[in-house]
């Protein structure tokens, strides 16, 4: 026994073990799949911004590029280009990457999948429309398309009813010129991205690219009415994405539903975690 009491098996003080108890448990879990399936491991859930590619970048670390990668991801959306970023430096770093989809993986975050050599998609899992978002004021995104259509629809009704314009500006104070500009460029580059995500894998020659874009574009970019639209794993797997659904009753979900629900009691907006790297905040 050493002076002062046993002391932790972290090799940490007490007071901090016990400050970091949950996270010890999380990354024990992860090492926990990583053996099990031969890869490495990765939890990222939150939105997707520029400040994400540092996170991720902390996660893949010394990464070894003949070991596969699986990336456990949850996402409401967010910037499709760093999105592109992220998978093209993930796929630059693994043999394969494998996304998996424990609840939503929406808009930037369906992107980054989309790069993906499989994709796992748990129960209750899904994707969304590439749908571009515009930031008409701190914290509040709005669709692109819901910003060209509102705008479209009040100048209808000026043109028919002219003495309605105080009202409609009043209701548009916050969009001007500009924000209506940078929504049109954003739908416009919607396709380029998804064919730049189809692109990130490096197994996909040009034929298969093309195959899967023309099948992938209705269903993600002109179709699809709302930003919510959900997209299952059966829809997404007729479309040609290389999704398969985790059976409920197997090993590997069992896995990692217990591992995602560390994460889902976290009052906590972003996660960039893995067996030795963690930031939460």
């Amino acid at each position: 026994m050493t002076a002062g009491g046993p002391q932790p098996p972290t090799g940490y003080t007490p007071l901090f073990e016990a400050q970091n108890a949950a996270r010890y448990e999380r990354q024990a879990l992860i090492r926990d799949y990583q053996d099990k399936y031969g890869c490495r491991l990765i939890v990222v859930s939150g939105q997707i911004f520029p400040y994400s590619i540092v996170f991720f970048e902390e996660l893949i670390h010394g990464a070894d590029p003949k070991k596969d990668l699986h990336l456990m991801l949850t996402s409401p959306g967010g910037d499709g280009e760093t999105a592109l970023r992220i998978v093209q430096s993930a796929q630059s770093r693994c043999r394969e990457l494998t996304v998996i989809i424990t609840d939503q993986a929406k808009s930037a975050a369906t992107l980054l999948t989309i790069g993906a050599h499989k994709i796992l998609m748990g129960p209750f899992g899904d994707l969304g429309p590439i749908d571009p978002q515009i930031p008409l004021e701190e914290n509040n995104y709005v669709p692109a398309k819901d910003i060209i259509a509102s705008v479209e629809d009040a100048s209808s009704r000026i043109e028919a009813a002219p003495a309605s314009y105080p009202l409609w500006a009043s209701l548009f104070s916050n969009i001007t010129a500009i924000t209506v500009q940078r929504a049109r460029t954003a739908i416009a580059r919607t396709a380029d991205q998804l064919k730049e995500a189809l692109a990130a894998n490096p197994d996909r020659d040009e034929s298969v690219r093309e195959a899967m874009f023309i099948s992938l574009e209705p269903l993600l970019i002109t179709e699809p009415k709302s930003h919510a639209a959900v997209i299952g794993a059966a829809e997404a797997r007729k479309a040609g994405l290389p999704v398969e659904q985790l059976d409920p009753g197997a090993d590997q979900w069992h896995e990692i539903w217990r591992l995602w629900n560390r994460y889902a009691v976290l009052t906590t907006a972003s996660i960039y975690e893995g067996e030795r790297a963690s930031q939460i905040f």
